[in-house]
């Protein structure tokens, strides 16, 4: 019970912590993203509204992660006795749709300016101010997230760290756009807003693999490490049909332990909760351990 307990309280100290940092990533990307699509719209500048459009994303990606985790929180009921920690995984499914709506934004209009040859991109030194800043947010949003997403293992957190990624690349080929344009090469704007469509395109890909990647209950814990967990026990002779799943926050184990035959029954249930304990310590993101 009181291990149960202890699980319990972790799991919700740990979604608090995620939902914190979803928060605060998500009033800077505010910020980040009406200050590009402004002044892009402004100067006429498709990438950099391009750009501001991508960061919007980036804010209804932390929406939508902040819906997830109030879903993934839930405690375990008679409909769902895991719990309900897949959430978080399908809040990071729905960044990807986010992400494939906004470069076929982007990419839209980046092609119909090509195609009509219109290209009224203004560069100001403002613009370089701007850019520049906005990038420095976004690198160190991105260190920030990712942080929190090692140490929280968090799947919603580490999407979105890689999503914050891509918009400051996004940023970096703008400010070369921009570069282009102040040089005397206009369709260098809209060219590289097709660029910022191809990097937002990659991220919705990563995101999708890492998802899938938990749906599929893919093994969270390579086997053989978790094998000479098992075995450094006193008393344990062998281990197989090891088997683990879950999200990267929460995961599930179930193995088989080999003992003495001459064991009791007793002797060899107390070495069993002995093997969940010596697991559950060496993988702190393990919740269950069915020996």
């Amino acid at each position: 019970m009181a291990k149960a307990l202890a699980a319990k309280d972790a799991v919700s100290t740990r979604m608090r912590s995620i939902r914190r940092v979803l928060w605060i990533v998500l009033v800077l990307n505010l910020a980040v993203a009406a200050a590009k699509y402004v002044y892009g719209a402004v100067t006429g500048s498709a990438s950099m509204q391009a750009d501001g459009i991508h960061s919007v994303f980036d804010s209804a990606g932390n929406v939508v992660g902040l819906v997830g985790i109030a879903l993934a929180s839930r405690p375990a009921d008679e409909g769902h006795p895991y719990g309900h920690a897949k959430f978080e995984t399908y809040a990071s499914l729905v960044i990807g749709v986010l992400l494939l709506l906004a470069a076929f934004e982007v990419g839209s209009s980046a092609v119909g300016k090509l195609m009509a040859g219109t290209f009224t991109a203004e560069v100001t030194p403002l613009s370089f101010v701007v850019m520049i800043g906005t990038l420095a947010v976004n690198l160190g949003v991105t260190a920030y997230e990712r942080r929190c997403a090692k140490r929280l293992k968090s799947e919603v957190l580490a999407a979105d760290a890689n999503h914050t990624l891509s918009d400051a690349l996004v940023s970096v080929g703008v400010i070369i756009g921009l570069v282009a344009v102040s040089l005397g090469f206009p369709m260098a704007d809209p060219v590289m807003a097709l660029i910022v469509t191809a990097a937002i395109l990659a991220t919705a890909y990563d995101v999708f693999r890492h998802a899938l990647a938990t749906l599929s209950d893919r093994a969270r814990i390579p086997e053989d490490e978790l094998r000479s967990t098992v075995v450094a026990v006193p008393g344990v002779r062998g281990a197989h049909r090891i088997r683990t799943r879950g999200t990267e926050g929460e995961v599930y184990a179930d193995l088989h332990v080999l003992v003495s035959p001459d064991m009791t029954v007793i002797a060899a249930h107390e070495l069993a909760e002995i093997v969940e304990r010596t697991v559950e310590v060496r993988f702190p993101n393990v919740i269950e351990v069915l020996v």
